[in-house]
């Protein structure tokens, strides 16, 4: 048997397209596969919750895209509120990823993501597309 890597102990925040690569069994679901396995860690900003749910219910349908909002809630969910507002606001990202590093950013977690807008952030650990 394989063994799995060690996760760091701090918390972590998958970008909604680490979500949608391991709930729409995407290639590319394997490198998110350890951080989703371990919800105790999971910082989930509410952003990637209607992300993941509205692909997924248009995609696979809405029990589908239900299965993984259930899962998700076993992290912590965090509601947008004007302070973490003002400070998605300064990052100089779009909003939907603005919202998402602003939440690592405020919970002290590293942001896992293959999204290019996050690559050389701090904090991040970014999975770069072939």
């Amino acid at each position: 048997m394989a063994r799995r890597r060690a996760l760091p102990a701090t918390p972590w925040v998958i970008d909604s397209s680490g979500w949608l690569e391991v709930f729409d069994g995407g290639t590319r679901a394997a490198l998110f596969e350890s951080a989703v396995a371990a919800p105790q860690q999971l910082v989930v900003p509410v952003i990637t919750v209607y992300e993941v749910y509205k692909y997924l219910a248009r995609v696979k349908g809405a029990e589908s895209a239900t299965r993984a909002v259930l899962y998700m809630q076993r992290g912590r969910v965090v509601d947008i509120d004007s302070a973490l507002a003002l400070s998605a606001a300064g990052n100089g990202l779009p909003m939907a990823n603005s919202l998402i590093y602003a939440t690592a950013q405020v919970y002290g977690a590293t942001l896992w993501t293959q999204d290019a807008h996050f690559q050389g952030l701090s904090s991040v650990h970014y999975f770069a597309k072939p």
